[in-house]
């Protein structure tokens, strides 16, 4: 049985329902909830240079990190081994099961544990909350491809069905938090406090009407149904701009981006949620590995590491008191 405080910002009161307590206890958990369709998934290539399939490896992320190996010290150790973190942790429930351990590169839809050949915005949200927060940090990640706000992820509180995603986001955080003392043993017994929410989703909505005239709506009903299910009215927010290609984009993607933004001002979110720009994040398809695949950053390894890192410098200032 999981220890799950559900706690507001420093100073505030805590909600009926959750252990009283009016702070942070020291030795908790810090759980932050990522969410969204492929692009929260991962996409971001790692080593893969294949001449046809992969570009040659352009933009992948041993290549960034060659070109710039100051930004990117921090993910090998002397030896050239991957870091993996022991403060940070990551778990994801992925089409082969579930995936869960420190923060390293592979936490992605591709394969195991055992295959860890892309990187998400995961990687760098973890590094900059566990580098902020100075205690135990678990990412858990709840994603699909191809799914839509308007239908797949419905809030209850828009009205009409709700999505089976919503549904299925919500079970596999509480299957998260469950699962914490078999998947993170050193963790059992400290109180586990959902401290934010990050949402990284939007190209299935641009291609419907409705969907586009909604969205906006639709983002503030699940930010307010995701802090109800966890009593934090005040739960901070990350929303990730739909930035694929650049600022120069299709004037059904400006709607999203456009709602996206409006939706993180809406007053009845109480101030407490932050709109991310990643416009300046894109990188040209003939220096990234998919050439193809603008819906995926081209699997641009830097698109997606200057990603998370923005989501997650975000959710850092967003969480000072």
């Amino acid at each position: 049985m999981r220890m799950l405080l559900c706690v507001l910002a420093v100073g505030t009161a805590v909600l009926t329902g959750c252990q009283s307590s009016p702070s942070v206890p020291a030795n908790a958990v810090h759980v932050f909830i990522l969410a969204g369709q492929s692009n929260m998934e991962g996409q971001g290539v790692v080593d893969m240079d294949h001449p046809r399939y992969y570009n040659g490896g352009k933009g992948n992320l041993l290549q960034s990190m060659a070109a710039t190996p100051e930004r990117y010290a921090h993910l090998k150790d002397a030896d050239g081994n991957w870091v993996v973190r022991n403060d940070v942790h990551v778990r994801f429930r992925n089409r082969q099961g579930v995936m869960a351990g420190g923060l390293t590169i592979g936490y992605t839809g591709y394969g195991s544990m055992d295959s860890r050949h892309h990187i998400g915005p995961e990687l760098q949200i973890g590094h900059r909350l566990g580098d902020a927060l100075k205690a135990p940090v678990l990412l858990v990640k709840t994603a699909w491809g191809g799914k839509s706000l308007f239908k797949n992820f419905r809030p209850p509180s828009a009205g009409g069905e709700t999505g089976e995603f919503y549904t299925k986001m919500l079970a596999e955080v509480n299957e998260a938090l469950d699962a914490v003392p078999e998947e993170f043993p050193q963790l059992a017994g400290r109180p586990l406090v959902v401290r934010g929410f990050v949402w990284f989703q939007g190209w299935n909505d641009m291609y419907d009407e409705d969907a586009r005239a909604q969205y906006e709506d639709n983002l503030v009903h699940l930010i307010g149904d995701v802090r109800a299910e966890y009593n934090t009215p005040r739960l901070p927010v990350i929303i990730g701009e739909l930035g694929n290609g650049g600022p120069e984009a299709s004037d059904k993607m400006l709607a999203i981006r456009a709602a996206q933004q409006a939706a993180a001002a809406r007053p009845e979110l109480q101030g407490n949620v932050k709109f991310i720009s990643t416009t300046a994040f894109a990188r040209p398809k003939d220096e990234s590995p998919n050439v193809g695949h603008g819906h995926h950053w081209f699997g641009n390894a830097e698109s997606y590491f200057l990603i998370g890192d923005a989501l997650g410098q975000g959710m850092v200032e967003l969480l000072q008191p």
